[in-house]
Parts: structure tokens; C-alpha cells; sequence
């Protein structure tokens, strides 16, 4: 056992190691304007589309900051630069400070450009310029009978249809953002779903709670990182790659490390244990080569959205979420309708059972661990193409992916996709009635309330116990 460990881990360290050395010499090299949008309350602002224009007025790039508020362009040359923020999709009532949504940058290095949100107050609208005060109405406009102006009554009207107007841009621009947030679920959801459905596929077969799932979503994104930035490959290319490469660790995983404990009679829990163990592993040699910036790729880092009015989406989302789902629906009939997904299913009912009629009960595992890895890899990609990469990305995400295998059913690939798209849509909706920073607090309360009531998740079966 010991010789697989330390070939598994010197594979992983030299890949680590080549990004490290690679990266920190491109990162010198950058160009762009990047920020990060936060409130009052220094709380992230997902979903605000900024813009970029040379100083002739030339669009270079929209983008649309991500989860964490980041957003970032990457430029080609030096120069002066104009960056506009589009107060129309930022949430309600917030608003850039001073009512300056205009920047002028000159870029010799990486630049960071910063917007400033305040609360909405009286004196700046969004997409409006502050009234200038000091005018009264004429004096001979509307006078009573008495000679005197009735400017009490025209104030008065005055505010009425002002409040008429901004009620009627507050209900037009709520009703866009719950859109835009609904889509925004979608996608987040088929991104966990990529790896809830790995997830489940293992603790079908295993019974293996693997809390190192995450952090193989870290991975596929750090791989394509290394090819895409480092190597210079495009990032259909270093998607491509880091699939592949995330398959391959899914399988070494196995083969080194799961196989031979399950050989040994090694217990569930100690395995969950050691499956700590394997993420903290992974978490700190990735901190250690990359650091903890946020690192991202250099293609389709900033990209002009669709406006369809009432919603703006970005074709690398449209892209990657139909991918996503295709590759969900393609596994879930795969484990249905194919011999292989057939022993599959047989080993995760009885595993004896299936050994007993010739399926090779491990080469199985083996298999499903390999698959396991390609969609947390692909996860990974997805992912960091729309956040960037982070040490830390796929520990943030575990939770929720948990939360989606056991709302949808444990060991149910179909039930791991349709908890992980309704686990999407819940995180970002919650966020038209609740804190940004809260929003992954009522997907933890869904997992606890179908814990109590359901136990068997919204597609799983009845089992009896004893």
C-alpha cells in the first residue's frame, strides 16, 4: 500500500508544483483592471454587469461579477481605459457612492478599479443625476383664487408621481432580478449537480461519505488553470485535459488508497475519517503552490452578454450549463439503460449478491471512482471559468453538494440532479428575502427538514432497518 500512496502523492506534487513555479511568473506579467464589489456591510454583490471602452469609446468587454463580487478584464495594451458600472443591476437600494458609476483608469500593470456602494437615499437614484435644488415654480402658474400660488398642492402632486414613477421601476427591476437570479440558480445548480451525482454514484457502491469530493472539484479547476495559463492551451483545451486528469486522480484514488482499506475490512467511519484527512491533504498543497488569491483564466474572462431585456446572461453560462446537463441526463441513462450501469446498480443493492453472479464487484468501484472524479473535475472547470480558481472552492461547495444527494435520495443519480438543481434555485432566490452571506443557511435548514421528515430523500426508496 505503501508504494501507490507515494506515487499518487508525487504525481500530485509535481503537477502542483509545475503550476506554482508557472504561475507566478505569468501573474507577473498580467494586464487588466479587476475589483470586488461589496456593500455597506462589505458583503459581496453577485450579478452587476460592469463595462470596459478604450478611450475612443470602444467596447473591450462586459462582465458580470461573480459570486464573491470579483469581476476582472484582461487587457492587451497600455493605455487609458473607462470603466462604467450599469447601476440598473445592482439590488435594490443600493447605489455607487457619490453617484460616480464612471471610472477613468490608465493601465501600465494589473489595475484595480473600485465602486463604492451606498443605500439609496433621496438624493441619488440609480441612472439619474441628483436634481439641482434652488428652483421654485413660477409665480403665476396655478394661482387660487386668492392671488396666492397653490405650490403646497403642486409639491404635493409633484411627489405623488414621483413615487408612481420609482414604484414602477422598483416592481420592473424586482421582477428582472428574480429572473435573473432564477437562471443564475439553474446554473448553479446543474454545477453541483456535476459533482453530487459523482458523489452519489460512490456511496452507492462504497457506503463511503467522502468529504474529499470537494476539494477533486478544486482539482479539475487547478488543472485547467495549469493548462490554460501556464502552458498557454485554450480553455476548451484545458477543460479537456483537467477532465481527464481528474478522472485519472478518481482512479489512483481508488487504487491506491480506498481499494486496499476495503481489503483490510477498514470501517465506514474510519474511511470517512481518512476521507478528512485526503481533503485537508489537497486543500493545503494546492494553498501552498497557488497561495489564496483568486486566480483566473486568460480566456473568456470578460464577455459581452445577451440582453434580452429581462434578462443578461453571458454565452460561457449558456455554454457550460448545457454541457453540464447533457453530461447529467447522459450519465443517468447510462447507469439505466447500459450493461455497465446495470452492475453498476447491482453492486450498490447487494454487492454480494452481484459478486456472486460474475460482476467484479471492485473493477465497479474502480470505475465509478474514475467517473466520480471526471464530474467534480468538470465541475471544477465550470466553475472557474465564471469565478475563478480558489484553494478553497470546492470546500464551500461539499456542503451543498451533500445537501443535494440526500434531498434528492442517496445513491440515486437522478435524485442527486434534481435535489442539486432545487438546491440551486434556493440558494439564489433566498437572496430577494434574506442577507447575500445567508443565502447557503436555508439549503442547510432543507437538508436538516428532509432529515426529520424524509429521510430517504424526494426520489430515494423505503428501507427497512433491523
Amino acid at each position: 500500500m505503501r508504494r501507490p500512496l507515494m506515487l499518487l502523492s508525487a504525481a500530485l506534487a509535481g503537477l502542483l508544483l509545475c503550476l506554482g513555479v508557472s504561475s507566478s511568473a505569468t501573474a507577473q506579467e498580467a494586464l487588466g483592471v479587476h475589483g470586488t464589489l461589496d456593500d455597506q456591510q462589505d458583503q459581496p454583490v453577485a450579478g452587476v454587469s460592469i463595462t470596459v471602452t478604450d478611450a475612443a469609446g470602444t467596447e473591450i468587454a462586459t462582465v458580470v461579477t461573480a459570486e464573491d463580487g470579483t469581476w476582472a478584464v484582461p487587457l492587451e495594451a497600455e493605455g487609458d481605459y473607462v470603466v462604467v458600472l450599469d447601476e440598473s443591476t445592482l439590488p435594490e437600494g443600493l447605489v455607487v457612492r457619490n453617484c460616480k458609476p464612471r471610472l477613468e483608469v490608465e493601465i501600465t500593470s494589473d489595475r484595480t478599479a473600485l465602486f463604492p456602494l451606498d443605500a439609496q437615499t433621496d438624493g441619488c437614484t440609480p441612472g439619474e443625476s441628483p436634481t439641482a435644488g434652488g428652483e421654485s415654480p413660477s409665480s403665476d402658474a396655478g394661482e387660487e383664487p386668492g392671488g396666492e400660488p397653490s405650490s403646497e398642492s403642486e409639491d404635493e402632486a409633484a411627489e405623488d408621481a414621483a413615487a408612481d414613477e420609482v414604484s414602477e421601476v422598483e416592481g420592473e427591476g424586482g421582477a428582472t432580478r428574480a429572473i435573473s437570479l432564477l437562471v443564475s440558480g439553474l446554473h448553479f445548480g446543474l454545477m453541483i449537480a456535476l459533482a453530487a451525482v459523482g458523489l452519489s454514484m460512490v456511496f452507492g457502491t462504497t457506503g463511503l461519505t467522502n468529504f474529499a469530493h470537494g476539494d477533486l472539484v478544486t482539482f479539475g479547476g487547478v488543472m485547467a488553470l495549469l493548462f490554460n495559463v501556464t502552458l498557454g492551451l485554450p480553455v476548451w483545451v484545458a477543460a479537456i485535459a483537467a477532465v481527464v486528469l481528474g478522472a485519472a486522480f478518481g482512479w489512483a484514488q481508488d487504487w491506491g488508497l480506498w481499494s486496499p482499506l476495503r481489503r483490510r475490512g477498514t470501517g465506514l467511519v474510519s474511511m470517512m475519517i481518512i476521507s478528512i484527512g485526503v481533503a485537508l491533504l489537497i486543500r493545503n498543497a494546492t494553498l501552498f503552490f497557488i497561495g489564496g488569491e483568486r486566480l483566473r483564466y486568460s480566456d473568456y474572462v470578460g464577455q459581452r452578454p445577451w440582453d434580452f431585456g429581462w434578462l443578461v446572461v453571458t454565452p460561457k453560462e449558456v455554454v457550460t450549463g448545457a454541457i453540464a446537463l447533457a453530461v447529467c441526463i447522459l450519465v443517468g441513462l447510462a447507469l439505466v439503460y447500459t450493461r455497465l450501469g446495470k452492475a453498476t446498480r447491482a453492486v450498490a443493492d447487494n454487492p454480494s449478491l452481484a459478486a456472486s453472479t460474475g460482476i467484479d464487484v471492485n473493477k465497479v468501484v474502480r470505475l465509478v471512482w474514475t467517473i466520480g472524479g471526471a464530474l467534480a473535475a468538470m465541475s471544477g472547470v465550470f466553475l472557474s471559468i465564471s469565478d475563478g480558481v480558489k484553494f478553497d472552492m470546492g470546500q464551500h461547495l461539499l456542503l451543498l453538494v451533500f445537501a443535494a444527494v440526500v434531498l434528492g435520495g442517496l445513491g440515486t443519480a437522478f435524485g442527486a440532479f434534481v435535489g442539486a438543481m432545487l438546491i440551486g434555485v434556493f440558494v439564489q432566490m433566498s437572496t430577494l428575502v434574506v442577507a447575500p452571506e445567508l443565502k447557503y443557511v436555508g439549503a442547510l435548514a432543507v437538508l436538516i427538514i428532509i432529515m426529520l421528515t424524509r429521510p430517504q430523500g424526494i426520489l430515494g426508496r423505503r428501507e427497512r432497518i433491523g
